[in-house]
């Protein structure tokens, strides 16, 4: 499997990054306790803090909706889902467990202050480009409704678009059966080259200290736009 970075991308944010960890032999099930607990402190902690300033002040919040603005998108119509569930948690709605892959993704998430996504890669046909969206670009979102992504970041594969950070697609969702995944990082474009690589490589570590198997980690940017997973 390829994996793409449009330059369409790179010509409206050079410094883009995209960051990637290739799960295989996991075990997703019930989260362990400890990650139950954590994610529940952790939201209880910003539930405080968006107390004090808004979630627009947040350093990875706002830098992400400069970056929806770049790509031609309304920050404040479509959030990127990272502040649509920081915004939930200012309410005091908090995200109750799923299983090990999804609250793992929910709690990088808001420690990254980022949007990431998590996909069955036994579900993904083909290659995949991240790319922006055009009026074509849309599907049934994890959301339960269809989702259009024009002027929004999607990666695609040979069948169209999966995931976003908007929100993701109910095609390639990680369930108790997937075995071999791949996480994607919008990382912010401020940091550089080894901040990205670390972040994506500890993320990746994490993930597979709970849910076991192996991982490789990868940083698609502008000198780095392809790379090539064996599957």
């Amino acid at each position: 499997m390829k994996l793409n970075l449009d330059p369409a991308v790179l010509e409206i944010v050079p410094t883009f990054k995209l960051g990637l960890n290739h799960y295989t032999k996991v075990t997703v099930a019930e989260s362990p306790q400890m990650l139950k607990g954590r994610l529940q402190l952790f939201q209880e902690l910003l539930f405080f803090d968006l107390d004090d300033k808004p979630v627009t002040d947040f350093l990875g919040i706002k830098e992400w909706r400069e970056v929806w603005k770049l790509f031609g998108a309304n920050p404040s119509r479509h959030r990127h889902s990272t502040e649509a569930l920081m915004r939930r948690i200012a309410k005091q709605n908090y995200l109750s467990p799923f299983h090990s892959a999804v609250d793992l993704n929910n709690f990088f998430s808001l420690q990254y202050q980022i949007p990431v996504g998590i996909y069955d890669v036994d579900k993904i046909k083909g290659n995949v480009t991240l790319t922006v969206g055009t009026k074509e670009s849309g599907y049934d979102g994890l959301n339960g409704r269809f989702n259009s992504l024009e002027k929004m970041l999607i990666l695609s594969d040979d069948e169209g678009p999966f995931g976003s950070p908007y929100v993701d697609s109910a095609r390639t969702a990680v369930t108790e059966e997937t075995t071999n995944s791949l996480h994607a990082f919008f990382l912010r474009p401020s940091m550089n080259e080894a901040e990205a690589l670390e972040l994506t490589t500890a993320a990746g570590n994490m993930f597979t200290e709970i849910s076991g198997g192996d991982v490789q980690s990868y940083v698609l940017q502008e000198d780095h736009p392809t790379i090539v997973i064996k599957e």
